[in-house]
């Protein structure tokens, strides 16, 4: 599946193009505008990344935290080290299992997708904070010759941004 992403400044615009497409005998079902008073970004299904890492971060902390604490308590059982002395050594061990679980939930968030959440990245990212901004994104969806078909007629409307994807 293709598809061909244009933002448009208002309302007006996104009206007039998917007008200008269905002119053209693109099929409906292939055209959504996306915008107040339209589908939103939810609707439409335009993921929200903070969310897919926050589930992916999760998961990770599921078997990592378990693991770090497991790989720290034994690597202080086979060195013997004796950091604290008033703990003794079960306490010891403990101690570096703590400290093995805390990295390994730092592990989980910077591979998770935490970096991303700080950050922020991705197209899915952007076009959302341009809906917040009012902005008007116009879809098309369906074949390479569809794309093909409806970018020149996009691009007469002078969009902020226009960007074709391809999800095999």
């Amino acid at each position: 599946m293709n598809y061909l992403v244009a933002v448009l400044d208002n309302r007006i615009k996104a009206e007039e193009a998917y007008t200008a497409l269905e002119q053209a005998s693109l099929p409906q079902e292939n055209i959504d505008i996306l915008g107040k008073g339209f589908k939103s970004a939810d609707e439409y299904g335009l993921i929200d990344p903070a969310d897919q890492a926050w589930k992916q971060i999760r998961l990770m902390l599921l078997w990592l935290v378990p693991f770090g604490f497991v790989a720290g308590f034994v690597f202080n059982n086979i060195t013997g080290l004796d950091t604290f002395e008033f703990a003794g050594r079960l306490g010891n061990q403990i101690i570096g299992g703590l400290l093995g679980a805390g990295s390994a939930a730092m592990g989980a968030f910077f591979i998770g997708g935490g970096v991303g959440i700080a950050v922020g990245g991705g197209d899915a990212l952007s076009y959302r904070n341009r809906l917040n901004d009012g902005k008007y994104l116009v879809v098309v969806r369906g074949s390479e010759a569809l794309v093909r078909q409806a970018t020149p007629i996009l691009r007469q409307f002078r969009p902020e941004n226009i960007q074709g994807y391809s999800a095999k």
